[in-house]
């Protein structure tokens, strides 16, 4: 398992990602505690990112419940139907929010956030087990790059559960 984290702070976000990568896998080898691979997980993300907040949602009825995270507080409980989280767990798709003011019925944790992304964690038969969150200080933050090395992430950590 790895103890540390460790990315080049100047290299650009796609670079940080590939460095990023393989020790996530490392430290999610030989672990399949759900809480303690969702709080590593946010934790190194954040530390290589330095995204304003990072965590995870799981699913509870018609909710999502707030999981591990690193940032700030943030709302415990989201309503299924409502918000990015949502719309991402419903659909099982990621979800790019370049300004989370114009997004349909967000849901405002924190005044501070100003863009979003949001990717399903899905299981083998497809259902969703959770939902990273990922909120940046900083308007249309996200692309595209973010997307697919998220997805990466998200699937190596769905994996290990």
């Amino acid at each position: 398992m790895a103890n540390t984290i460790s990315v080049d702070q100047q290299a650009n976000r796609e670079e940080r990602y590939r460095q990023l990568l393989p020790q996530l896998e490392a430290l999610l080898a030989g672990e399949t505690n759900l809480i303690a691979n969702l709080a590593n997980t946010a934790a190194a993300i954040k530390e290589a990112m330095d995204f304003f907040w990072v965590g995870f949602y799981l699913p509870a009825g018609d909710q999502l419940v707030l999981g591990p995270f690193q940032g700030s507080v943030a709302c415990s409980r989201l309503p299924l139907g409502k918000g990015v989280c949502s719309r991402a767990y419903l659909d099982k798709k990621t979800v790019i929010v370049p300004d989370v003011d114009a997004f349909p019925g967000h849901i405002a944790c924190n005044s501070a956030a100003r863009s979003e992304i949001v990717v399903p964690g899905l299981n083998q038969q497809g259902e969703v087990l959770f939902v990273l969150d990922i909120d940046s200080d900083k308007p249309d933050d996200f692309t595209s790059t973010d997307a697919t090395y998220l997805e990466k992430m998200v699937a190596l950590l769905a994996a290990a559960i």
